[in-house]
């Protein structure tokens, strides 16, 4: 096969999310599986973690995509409804909404059919949620609101992964003090959260990245924590080129060979969802053995240096990230986070599910 293939391991699923389940054994777990499973496919990321107790997306379309499938487990949708419509829909396919503006509470007060509601406080995320003063408001016309069928409360960690603690244990300290004395079920966590605050884990725990078997705080932690990646996704090598030294490769000849080397052309690029920003560097494997991409990414192609790679041919396997290459490793490369590298991989990419 000639074209990139995205492994996604089913076993690697369940062991990561029994990980979150040995970390908050007493938390229910929301599975976050918005924006395609982060690339993993919603629908069969969301059957391979039944033993979740639900799952959070971002938009009607992801949940309507799940129920469409049969999925009968709670849905919550993480930024709510925008209108009346999309409410109509919310409460007819039995999803939980997260509030998080007054917009939204008239809404509900307008509504017609009973929902269950996350109400959302900002502690210092400053993007969605009742600041801390407009909080008692909200409560007060949620409360009176005959379509809110029970309530929760939540708030979103803004620099849970960082070193300095500082901004999260404020925003923690802030949310006790809010909710406490109030009779809801609360939800801090998220995956860095639930990793590095024990204190968030409260009734509910948000684990997404963590999930995917990728560490949200960068490098080689997630084998650490025991997580295993669940995407690998690899690219086979087209032809093997002899470049002499001083010569350049690929477009714009931003990369020049310092000796006689050999050059792996492997069939993978942007159009596929490889970041046309990685640098030259960026590691590889080409065979389980390491390797470095040279000279900027095409659209269907990146060239790689197998000088020192026994045995690198064409039919040669290379893979981008996943077994043997956390993501983590590689997003720098790109100036960017890991997030995003499975996230943008697109359909040109051949996907496999395998279990184990």
């Amino acid at each position: 096969m000639s074209a990139p293939l995205a492994t996604i391991d089913h076993a690697a699923l369940r062991h990561n999310l029994g990980v979150v389940r040995r970390l908050a054994p007493r938390s229910r777990v929301l599975a976050i599986v918005k924006a395609d499973a982060y690339g993993h496919g919603i629908v069969s990321t969301a059957r391979t973690l039944a033993d979740a107790d639900g799952y959070g997306v971002a938009r009607l379309s992801e949940a309507l995509a799940l129920r469409g499938c049969g999925i009968r487990h709670r849905i919550v949708l993480l930024e709510g409804v925008t209108d009346a419509e999309q409410l109509r829909a919310a409460a007819e396919h039995n999803l939980d909404l997260v509030v998080h503006s007054f917009e939204q509470v008239t809404l509900l007060e307008r509504g017609q059919r009973a929902c269950e509601v996350w109400l959302k406080v900002d502690t210092g995320m400053n993007r969605l949620g009742f600041r801390s003063e407009e909080l008692g408001a909200a409560l007060e016309r949620i409360a009176r609101c005959s379509t809110v069928r029970s309530l929760r409360l939540m708030t979103h960690l803004a620099a849970a992964e960082e070193a300095d603690r500082t901004s999260s244990v404020r925003q923690i300290e802030t949310f006790q003090r809010l909710t406490a004395g109030l009779a809801f079920e609360r939800s801090i966590a998220n995956s860095a959260g639930l990793i590095r605050y024990p204190e968030t884990r409260l009734d509910w725990v948000r684990p997404g990245l963590m999930l995917y078997g990728i560490s949200p705080m960068g490098e080689d932690s997630a084998r650490d924590l025991g997580l295993r990646p669940v995407m690998t996704l690899t690219a086979p090598l087209i032809a093997v080129r002899y470049v002499k030294a001083g010569e350049t490769v690929g477009y714009g000849g931003i990369w020049r060979a310092e000796q006689d080397s050999r050059i792996g052309i492997a069939a993978i690029g942007y159009g596929d969802g490889y970041p046309r920003g990685m640098r030259s560097g960026a590691p590889v494997l080409v065979d389980g053995q390491p390797a470095r991409i040279v000279g900027r990414v095409s659209m269907d192609t990146i060239a790689v240096d197998v000088t020192h790679v026994h045995g690198a041919r064409v039919g040669s396997q290379v893979t981008l990230w996943g077994r043997g290459l956390p993501v983590e490793r590689v997003a720098p490369f790109a100036d960017t986070i890991a997030y995003e590298l499975v996230c943008r991989v697109n359909e040109r990419v051949t996907v496999a599910r395998v279990d184990g």
